[in-house]
């Protein structure tokens, strides 16, 4: 197992290009078993979540080809299977995306039940309804959700509440649907934005992407295009985050700024100076960072993927802050670690409290999910000293070559085995 060693209290220097969007090509890979012709998609980030789905579309016979460092050539003519093993979707809950699209095309899917989740529960009642009223039958039995359709149906259905994987499922199933499908209170996201214009490109009619109300008009068949992934917005926040931190100037360049809106209006409230333009952001640090309260919200709200890495913020922060978790339930594993470093953070429920204070030590820390480890590197950069960070898998799931990225700021870090 591979760890990171960060040397911390190093200002950073330079300038860094944005990977693509993890959660907007996990779920564009899945839309490809809609069309049974090759798709080559762009901006694809190399990470553990992207391999893990491009092994369970090669289990079910999809022939997946590497172009380049990050673009997929993707091909579901000679799907055989139409199966999701929980030996998959265990590792990655986002595989419940190819229950919509196997089930439009095929009239028929199995997908593992995801299980547990370290940072709450997210279940999946949302999909099935949804799916149901699109006249699918659907049976809960051995842990896998059984549906079958001679035919899916157009509906009008909302979600309560809203759901992002949730859109995701019902969107890519309803373009293959017969007749009008209309979702309300639909998830707002870039992501599901994204995933709706790939859809347009390979021949989906769908209108009222970025709203709660999503029409989608179904087709017959979808054709084989080319397309781009989008910027990951929670990397570009999380390379922000270094810059206060670190007391560091940074050009974060390959992003959307309109996609960060909350989250650079929050920085900007902590002292940050930030220069927006067309497709980068520079940033300046203040002299004092200013502690930001916040609650994390669906978008365009504070994203609950940052949570973690602005808490590492206001622990650094001139003053106190309260930081309100509103969307999991069990999303603060990272406090435990952040106090062996010395964060002031006392939890009441799905609340915490956070005194700032002027230094974090270094310390042994482990990672308990994708965000937490983010948070922990950050901690880690700022802190003096050697951390040691473990069970970085984690952070390979969602952040590309973060340790190289982070070392041609002029970081100290480095990977090492167990």
């Amino acid at each position: 197992m591979e760890k990171l060693r960060i040397n911390g209290g190093h200002p950073l220097k330079g300038e860094l290009a944005i990977s693509g969007s993890k959660n907007a090509a996990l779920p564009i890979m899945a839309a490809c078993l809609l069309c049974p012709n090759e798709i080559m998609i762009d901006n694809v980030p190399n990470l553990r979540d992207i391999k893990t789905m491009g092994t369970l579309l090669s289990h079910m016979g999809a022939t997946i080809e590497k172009v380049s460092e990050n673009t997929l050539k993707i091909n579901t003519k000679n799907i055989r299977q139409k199966f999701a093993p929980y030996e998959l979707v265990k590792t990655m809950r986002a595989s419940i995306v190819v229950l919509g699209p196997l089930l439009a095309r095929f009239g028929e899917a199995a997908v593992s039940l995801p299980g547990g989740c370290s940072i709450g529960a997210r279940p999946v009642n949302l999909h099935i309804e949804g799916l149901s009223a699109m006249g699918a039958k659907i049976e809960i039995k051995n842990g896998y959700i059984h549906a079958s359709a001679k035919e899916l149906k157009g509906c009008e259905f909302e979600f309560n509440p809203v759901s992002v994987t949730g859109t995701a499922n019902l969107m890519m199933a309803a373009c293959l649907a017969k007749g009008q499908t209309i979702l309300n209170n639909s998830a707002k996201e870039p992501e599901i934005v994204n995933l709706g214009e790939f859809l347009i490109t390979i021949g989906a009619k769908i209108s009222g992407l970025g709203t709660e109300r999503i029409i989608i008009e179904g087709v017959k068949s979808l054709k084989s295009e080319h397309f781009k992934v989008i910027p990951d917005r929670i990397e570009a926040t999380t390379f922000l985050i270094a810059s206060l931190i670190t007391k560091s100037n940074l050009k974060i360049n390959n992003l959307i700024p309109g996609h960060l809106k909350e989250p650079i209006d929050l920085l900007r409230r902590s002292g940050a100076i930030i220069k927006v333009s067309r497709q980068s952001i520079d940033i300046a640090p203040p002299k004092k960072i200013k502690p930001v309260s916040f609650k994390t919200e669906p978008y365009p709200g504070i994203p609950t993927d940052i949570q973690a890495q602005l808490m590492v913020l206001n622990i650094l922060a001139d003053g106190h802050s309260t930081i309100h978790e509103t969307i999991f339930e069990n999303r603060f594993m990272h406090v435990l670690e952040l106090q062996r470093m010395g964060a002031d953070i006392s939890l009441n429920r799905n609340i915490a409290l956070v005194q700032g204070i002027k230094a974090l030590k270094s310390a042994p820390v482990m990672a308990t999910d994708l965000r937490a480890s983010a948070a922990l590197v950050l901690a880690a950069l700022a802190a003096e000293g050697e951390t040691i960070v473990d069970r970085i898998y984690h952070i390979d799931r969602g952040y590309e070559n973060i340790d190289k990225k982070l070392s041609s700021l002029g970081a100290m870090v480095e990977r090492i085995e167990s």
